[in-house]
């Protein structure tokens, strides 16, 4: 195309008003119509200079980071299946051989000698695993716009109708820019306009840090690439990101490494990613048809109707629950300075704050379709980020998705079930090559190959129950949607992990319990340069979960009376949780606890019996329970992002709202929060903020089997609030409100018949419930 051709896609510009008619919802923000100032919204006064400013925006598959630059905007791009390397098994061909040998030096007591043996025979081949990597950057420079010379400036992240703007006015009119991921149309989209008409400039370029081309077709930049190799493990997927470049008014020229634009009234881009990913042993796709696809049909669409999809999509789940802990001044500041003055203001609304953007992130990182949200989610700006980007499934995949079932985002869940299933099958090959054992395993890591060899060291590695861990989930999806089919569908992966521990676990020769031989408790060394061991209490507590688990989803489907038998059996002979010296719960069988290295580790493994497990509760194990407060104590409040965020729910779970929501200032905080509200580990992990998403509700409501427990942990902070929407086990919804630190009303809600204690402190509520029909109780119906 001639470097001035006239641009002449006004009938597709025009399409977009027509649509915008149809099907745009308003522009109010859902806070600003209920009084509540910025409830759904990040906003800042100055453009983002580093990453953990930029606002995220993501459709479950791809993201973007936004900078909400005056004339130089940077979107940050993410596909959530660009990682380095290809399909590949990692076993350890010397593993099988070697690990009686291991398991008799742990069982005498000779630990370091079978740490030595286990990292030069049992480890995976790479020790490593593969990493999650950025696409590139899209750069859109506007030469007409002076920085100096401009006032007004506002950044902001709508959580409602998903969207991020920037507005700013110069001495050439008032300029407006919004960035949507839509789900439906699988494209980022960008809308530049400005309110003097012929008078936007603007370069739009790509820059990648992958060996990749880019090509100028018309109106279309097209980077095509392939992902890097890494140790050893050679890069195979291909990939392509596409951008439509498309203006009203206004002329085109094609420059080098990019496309520019002069004299126009407006601004669309239209960016669709892609790689050759099909599953995680085929890497034969084609992104180009894909991405091609995807254009052509946005550009149909146009930009308000892509927006709008982008809307709906997410306000169909995020106005499920809504949050209110009450409001003060300080809420009506930009979010950033909240942040930094959180730990000594009174602002219970940041709370809320964090919340809603907590279930916003899930929605916009896993969705039906996608990838799991990883350690970062799906935003990533690097090809060797921290730890990798993985799936890090000793705590951090799974509090990725502890608020899902509870702040009504169960549809977020299907990333997750699907990567367990095929995990199963990668996770059965390591069972037999490396356990001789039947059903399946997965370590402490995996990526988006599978890989279930463990990985790092035997001191971080050497722990078989990541698995297990993920199955609680595939569990709770069940409770808490007691939907018969889903059950029968995931009991054989429940049942492949139960056989693997059936297999492998073995009997301790003092004190004649089943243990794990040979295991770590995660990244936690019991003697200084020490971790491997047997029988960890985290271990077995997984395990009492698993199995009871997977006895239950066999006998509500009626099949394996014999298995069921073998599971019980195995179950009643697991190592008990015990109490040490120091009056805390026993993190080892041993009782190392008091000369471990590292006192305040920021691992509380072996307190995963009292959340999110419900094992140790104050009710039914009140020495236990003990034992977990005072480990908590030994431990300290402070530690990394995700660590302090599991250190809430664990309080929470105590019952001790005010120590709860003490922690939860600090989460806030600039330590532990970056401006974007981001977590801080540092550096960032997405964990953290669903931790602490699902703590809040811990603080308001809590379920263990059909028993409903309301305000549980209100601290004082939030006398007077409410929530609707909050979902508990046996398919519910819970409403709440609460003033001046009591219960004022709530409301049960049920999609199946049933019969439900609602507690209140140590009062008791019996309520009959019919699908559908809401059974509302005030604080008298207690007794």
């Amino acid at each position: 195309m001639d470097a001035t051709q006239r641009i002449t896609r006004r009938g597709m510009l025009k399409g977009s008003a027509v649509a915008a008619a149809a099907t745009a919802l308003p522009n109010v923000p859902v806070s600003a119509q209920e009084g509540r100032p910025n409830a759904d919204r990040l906003w800042y006064r100055q453009p983002a200079e580093k990453w953990v400013e930029a606002l995220p925006v993501g459709n479950g598959r791809i993201g973007a980071m936004v900078f909400g630059g005056l004339d130089h905007e940077r979107l940050q791009l993410n596909e959530d299946t660009l990682w380095s390397g290809s399909p590949y098994n990692p076993v350890n061909p010397d593993a099988l051989a070697a690990l009686p040998e291991v398991r008799r030096l742990v069982f005498e007591g000779k630990l370091a000698e079978a740490q030595k043996l286990a990292n030069a025979k049992l480890m995976a081949k790479p020790l490593v695993q593969m990493m999650y990597q950025t696409v590139g950057d899209l750069f859109i420079d506007l030469p007409g716009v002076n920085p100096d010379y401009s006032r007004d400036f506002e950044r902001a992240l709508d959580l409602d109708a998903a969207v991020a703007t920037t507005r700013f006015t110069t001495l050439s009119g008032r300029y407006e820019r919004r960035v949507v991921a839509s789900p439906t149309y699988q494209v980022i989209a960008l809308r530049q306009t400005t309110t003097k008409p012929g008078s936007l400039d603007c370069d739009v370029t790509f820059r990648s840090p992958h060996a990749a081309s880019l090509t100028i077709e018309g109106d279309t930049l097209i980077l095509s690439g392939s992902n890097s190799s890494q140790d050893g493990i050679a890069g195979r997927l291909r990939f392509e990101a596409r951008v439509r470049v498309l203006s009203e008014g206004g002329t085109r020229e094609t420059r080098v490494g990019g496309i520019g634009i002069k004299g126009a009234d407006s601004l669309t881009l239209l960016i669709a990613i892609a790689t050759s990913y099909r599953s995680f042993n085929d890497v034969g796709g084609d992104p180009a048809a894909v991405t091609r696809a995807q254009i052509d049909k946005a550009s149909a669409a146009g930009f308000d109707a892509i927006a709008a999809d982008a809307a709906s999509e997410n306000r169909r789940l995020y106005r499920e629950v809504k949050l209110d802990l009450g409001h003060t001044d300080a809420a009506n500041k930009p979010t950033d300075e909240r942040i930094m003055q959180s730990e000594t203001s009174d602002d219970p609304a940041l709370a809320a704050l964090y919340f809603n953007y907590g279930r916003y992130l899930l929605i916009s990182s896993s969705r039906p379709g996608s990838q799991a949200a990883n350690l970062q989610g799906i935003w990533n700006d690097r090809v060797r980020p921290p730890w990798g980007s993985k799936y890090t499934i000793n705590i951090n995949t799974e509090m990725n998705y502890w608020p899902a079932e509870s702040t009504a985002l169960a549809e977020c869940t299907e990333p997750l079930i699907s990567l367990v299933r095929t995990l199963a099958e990668s996770g059965a090959r390591t069972a037999r090559e490396m356990y001789g054992a039947r059903g399946w395993v997965a370590h402490h890591n995996t990526d988006l190959w599978r890989a279930t060899a463990p990985i790092d060291g035997a001191s971080w590695g050497l722990w078989p129950t990541g698995g297990a861990w993920l199955c609680l989930h595939l569990w709770d999806r069940w409770d808490y949607g007691r939907d018969k089919a889903y059950l029968a569908s995931i009991y054989p992966l429940m049942r492949g992990a139960a056989e693997f521990f059936l297999d492998v676990l073995q009997q301790d020769p003092k004190s004649g319990y089943l243990v794990t031989n040979p295991s770590i408790s995660p990244e936690n060394e019991h003697h200084k340069g020490v971790s491997v061991c047997a029988g960890p209490a985290m271990d077995m507590q997984i395990l009492r979960d698993l199995f009871d688990n997977v006895a239950a989803a066999a006998r509500i489907l009626g099949k394996d009376a014999a298995f069921v038998a073998q599971v019980q059996a195995a179950r009643a002979r697991l190592a008990p949780d015990k109490v040490g010296a120091q009056g805390q719960l026993q993190e080892w069988m041993e009782d190392w606890d008091g000369g471990a290295p590292e006192q305040n580790h920021r691992h509380v493994s072996h307190l995963y019996g009292l959340y999110p497990s419900h094992q140790i509760n104050p009710d039914d194990t009140p020495a236990l329970a003990a034992a977990a407060k005072r480990t908590l104590e030994i431990r300290g409040d402070e530690a990394t992002g995700w660590a302090t965020a599991w250190r809430i729910n664990l309080w929470a779970r105590l019952r001790d709202g005010d120590h709860a929501h003490a922690i939860l200032k600090f989460l806030l905080g600039p330590e532990r929060t970056y401006p974007n509200m981001f977590d801080a580990h540092p550096p960032f992990q997405i964990d953290g903020n669903f931790g602490g998403t699902a703590a809040i509700v811990e603080m308001l409501v809590q379920n263990r089997g059909e028993e409903i427990h309301l305000l549980p942990a209100l601290p004082s902070a939030w006398p007077t609030g409410s929530v609707t929407g909050l979902r508990t086990r046996g398919a519910c919804s819970v409403d709440l409100n609460w003033k001046d630190g009591a219960l004022a009303a709530a409301t049960i809600t049920s999609a199946i018949a049933g019969s439900r204690t609602v507690r209140l402190g140590d009062r008791r509520a019996t309520v009959r419930l019919r699908p559908g029909r809401p059974v509302r109780l005030n604080i008298a119906a207690f007794k």
